[in-house]
């Protein structure tokens, strides 16, 4: 994003960050923390703030790559090209306790695709194995140790890889603990080789702005009802937030030069079944390749959705490569890769 030239690879997927807190003080809230310091914490990250909206439950920023999300105890970031996501992770923390006297880590949730290009990532995005060991001293070694930040004893930070480590596959990092127990639940769908005429859409030969690209491209009718804070990239490239009330967004970026076109799609709606909104999803942007996951706690209306995945002819057109389903904590987790034959 960000304006990306067509003759340079750009690198579409996400790194994505969410870290729950809680304290023992009397109702500490992340968005007491003013814009100015969100901002120099995203000069750490490599990118900047657009625009901002916000509802009685959450604080939503478009970035220069990709968006930033904020409410009372949770703070999501997710980033794409070459940023350097974790090297905010101790800065945020401080930050978040200075500044709103959060004592505790409640929970931490770290994922991302794997890389297209990883070797031009910064030295600690270029191997999963060194985000886990940054990720790892961190938070048992450093914040324990140090006595900088209230970690437990017992604490263990716990990665996984879905899918096939030599082909397409998805990283997840998170605490080996039971951490979240308000209902949660966040669906994925990571799209590549996407239909060039639909990328058209989120360039500036098509459409002059990002309300005209939300319109074109169906964006605006994924899930209706939802206050949209979007922007069209010069030459190419979009993001967009989406707010819902009780702190429900929906966030969408597209990659559209055709050597390294990519989409993201990721919502915390609380749905019992979202074959219905995958399907509203592939319709719009038509990939050739996606992989979806479903993350869901055991509070969440979300939490059997992965009966509705066991059926491989889920998707028409498509062929599923891969399925998962993990239990652990709290949560369940499914996997999918599909891919669309050629013919």
């Amino acid at each position: 994003m960000a304006g990306a030239s067509s003759q340079v690879f750009f690198e579409g997927t996400e790194k994505l960050l969410e870290v729950w807190f809680s304290s023992d003080s009397e109702s500490p809230d992340l968005r007491d923390v003013k814009q100015e310091e969100w901002e120099k914490l995203l000069r750490i990250v490599r990118c900047e703030i657009i625009s901002k909206t916000s509802n009685a439950d959450m604080d939503a920023y478009v970035l220069s790559e990709s968006s930033m999300f904020v409410t009372k105890s949770r703070f999501i970031l997710k980033t794409c090209g070459r940023t350097t996501l974790l090297l905010a992770v101790e800065p945020l923390i401080q930050l978040v306790k200075e500044q709103c006297g959060f004592s505790k880590v409640l929970d931490v949730f770290y994922s991302r695709k794997k890389f297209a290009k990883p070797e031009q990532q910064h030295s600690i995005h270029q191997s999963f194995d060194e985000e886990v060991s940054h990720l790892d001293k961190l938070f048992k070694s450093h914040f324990h140790l140090a006595g900088i930040y209230s970690v437990p004893d017992w604490y263990d930070g716990a990665a996984y890889t879905l899918g096939r480590i030599n082909k397409d596959c998805w990283h997840l990092y998170t605490m080996d603990a039971v951490g979240v127990m308000e209902p949660d639940q966040t669906v994925e769908l990571l799209m590549w080789e996407m239909c060039p005429d639909t990328m058209q859409i989120f360039t500036k030969k098509v459409c002059k702005d990002g309300p005209e690209a939300t319109k074109k491209s169906g964006i605006c009718d994924i899930i209706p009802g939802v206050q949209i804070d979007d922007f069209l990239f010069d030459p190419c490239g979009y993001s967009m937030n989406g707010l819902l009330p009780g702190g429900y967004y929906i966030t969408i970026h597209v990659t559209p030069e055709p050597h390294c076109s990519y989409v993201s799609f990721e919502s915390n709606v609380p749905q019992e079944n979202y074959m219905e909104l995958m399907e509203k999803v592939l319709n719009t942007f038509k990939p050739s390749k996606f992989l979806m996951t479903v993350f869901a706690n055991k509070e969440s209306i979300a939490k059997d959705n992965h009966k509705q995945l066991e059926n491989k002819e889920l998707v028409p057109g498509y062929t599923r490569a891969d399925h998962q389903f993990c239990t652990f904590k709290n949560y369940n987790l499914t996997y999918s890769h599909f891919t669309r034959p050629i013919i």
